[in-house]
């Protein structure tokens, strides 16, 4: 069966992964600024306030799990007052000692096991956006498994380090996302997964993108009226299901002409167009770049 959330995650392809332990102890406050790259971290121990820029403050505790798709700028603290100390996410990104907030002798109040990756799709802003900007997740015995063995992988640079740390973050990501499809999730395609209707006619789509799909089409797999289809998909995705068609086959497109995978008919065939000069018009008009200069830039 086509699964449309692996199809996106192997188009953002993530990649580059970093991961550290991190604790804090006493009166202390940090503030990072924009980062911008997807982050990640699981509470091991203990708990302090996260307070992430345009949501509301949360504490985090042991077993809870925090992802970031798009890591903005956040303040995470003890739950004393204390002065703000600016972090540098793109100075700190590196660094791969265990980093300490507050009293640096002594037990810490709490611990964490921290990290980011790079998706390497330059289309990734475009598809995060149908991504909640922020999940966290209570009693992600899972997940904590999962970030685990990441840091055990990125300290060890061990024969195939790179392949097996991007396929956990693959699965972690998953396993994060598909714990907030439905109702939780704002309009797109996790939503839409979480609606039985509508994941039948987006599993079609992603199945099979060159078929000449029309709404009506669509709103039989469905197994709803036209009218009710049209209405449902726009609600729940945020976009008419015609326009969710033709953004997924130019992201194919894209990821196609990229790789060199194929001529531009065989390119144009693969994403549903009976001819290369369709497909050409088509491209330059939803990207800006006609295919051919696209792949020489991209």
């Amino acid at each position: 069966m086509t699964d449309p959330l692996s199809d996106l995650i192997a188009l953002l392809r993530p990649r580059t992964v970093f991961a550290k332990a991190i604790s804090g102890a006493g009166r202390w406050t940090v503030r990072y600024g924009d980062f911008g790259n997807p982050g990640f971290c699981t509470v091991i121990e203990g708990c302090c306030r996260l307070a992430v820029d345009g949501a509301d403050t949360v504490t985090i505790e042991a077993g809870d799990f925090v992802f970031l798709p798009a890591t903005p700028g956040f303040t995470m603290s003890g739950f004393e007052a204390a002065e703000p100390v600016f972090v540098d996410p793109q100075a700190a990104a590196g660094l791969t000692g265990e980093v300490r907030h507050g009293w640096q002798e002594g037990d810490a109040d709490v611990r964490m096991l921290g990290g980011y990756f790079v998706f390497e799709s330059p289309d990734a802003a475009l598809l995060v956006s149908q991504l909640p900007a922020l999940i966290h997740l209570r009693g992600a015995e899972r997940l904590t498994t999962l970030v685990r063995l990441v840091r055990e992988e990125a300290g060890e640079e061990r024969p195939g380090c790179d392949l097996i740390l991007s396929r956990l973050v693959e699965v972690l990501i998953v396993e994060a996302l598909r714990s907030v499809e439905g109702d939780e999730a704002p309009p797109g395609l996790l939503r839409g997964l979480g609606d039985p209707r509508l994941a039948a006619a987006i599993r079609q789509i992603h199945g099979a993108p060159a078929r000449p799909w029309t709404v009506a089409a669509l709103a039989k797999e469905a197994a709803l009226s036209r009218s009710a289809f049209f209405d449902r998909f726009a609600r729940t995705v945020g976009v008419p299901p015609m326009e969710y068609l033709q953004g997924w086959r130019m992201n194919l497109a894209k990821d196609l002409l990229r790789r060199r995978a194929g001529k531009l008919d065989e390119i144009a065939s693969q994403v549903g167009y009976g001819s290369a000069s369709a497909f050409s018009t088509a491209f330059a008009r939803h990207v800006g770049l006609p295919p051919k200069r696209y792949a020489m830039t991209a």
